[in-house]
């Protein structure tokens, strides 16, 4: 029986949610899983719907395999990338109940934390499909060796090595907005404070802070590594950019489901630099600051409204 396209645009909206999400998992745009989303449903508009048994399956397997493809030419791309690349921020507003805004929905995965996408982003292609798809997705690996192009065995494999790179990295786990809030505004009240040693307390021993602005915009162009010379370098900005001893400077936000900052543009004078408007969040483990992110390339931030 011929499904109508209206019908099966009724069936792509109830999977559409899910497929940006797994997209987003895989490509750590918002771009390019759109993109992707949007060119499994023009596939899927031009084949037979009774030949297809399971729409969800199918689908994943689609988005998969187009994410897949953009994740090996932006392999190449980054190459190119001047300083170091962060995933596109998924900023949501910190107040209120959820939407029904797809991203509210996609947000509150844990796997969608700044911190976990940063260790995704060092996996091949390979293994972040095939681990992304069997941990987070339950997608059995008959399935994804098809996405692939291997067999079941070399899927699994790559599903293990990534795993293991996830578990060598040992990214900190989601903690509650109420230790983040806390945590965050007695970091904001050390660095306005100036005082190093209170803002060296607050940070992890093995915290990092990456900037990513492609060589548009002022951040840390190398990952700064430990807690003296992260919060030394905060300190430094705090002075250089003429940032106010408060924690108005910027809008609180969600961001990728953490708390995080929206910090808008601010003139430079004779003294004191210009700052471009970025988004910087944040990870905790332990009650410290363990990952600070600084997404200041203008180009992952046009669809930030605040």
């Amino acid at each position: 029986m011929t499904v109508s396209l209206d019908t099966l645009a009724e069936e792509f909206a109830e999977y559409r949610t899910h497929l940006l999400g797994v997209a987003y998992r895989l490509t750590s745009t918002l771009a390019d899983a759109e993109d992707a989303v949007q060119e499994a449903w023009i596939r899927l508009s031009t084949v037979d719907r009774s030949e297809i048994g399971d729409l969800k399956a199918w689908l994943t397997t689609v988005v998969s395999r187009i994410c897949l493809d953009r994740l090996r030419s932006a392999a190449v791309r980054r190459e190119r990338y001047t300083g170091s690349w962060l995933p596109e921020p998924l900023v949501t507003p910190l107040s209120g109940a959820p939407s029904e805004d797809p991203l509210d929905t996609i947000v509150r995965d844990d796997g969608v934390r700044m911190a976990a996408l940063v260790v995704l982003d060092k996996m091949t292609p390979e293994q972040r499909v095939a681990f992304v798809l069997h941990d987070a997705f339950d997608v059995p690996f008959n399935e994804i060796a098809d996405t692939l192009g291997v067999s079941a065995a070399t899927a699994r494999q790559y599903a293990s090595r990534g795993r293991k790179a996830a578990a060598d990295a040992n990214p900190p786990p989601r903690a509650s907005l109420d230790e983040q809030r806390d945590v965050l505004e007695r970091f904001i009240a050390a660095l306005s404070s100036g005082d190093l040693a209170a803002v060296v307390e607050l940070l992890h021993p093995d915290v990092a802070l990456i900037g990513d602005a492609d060589g548009k915009a002022r951040t840390a162009r190398n990952v700064i590594h430990g807690a003296d010379k992260v919060a030394r370098f905060l300190l430094g900005l705090m002075a250089r950019y003429n940032l106010p001893p408060n924690v108005t400077i910027g809008e609180p936000v969600l961001v990728n489901g953490d708390l995080g900052i929206v910090l808008p543009d601010r003139p430079g004078d004779a003294e004191h630099l210009e700052m471009t408007r970025r988004v910087s969040s944040f990870a905790i483990r332990d009650g410290k600051v363990v990952g600070f992110y600084d997404v200041a390339n203008p180009e992952k931030l046009t669809r930030i409204t605040v």
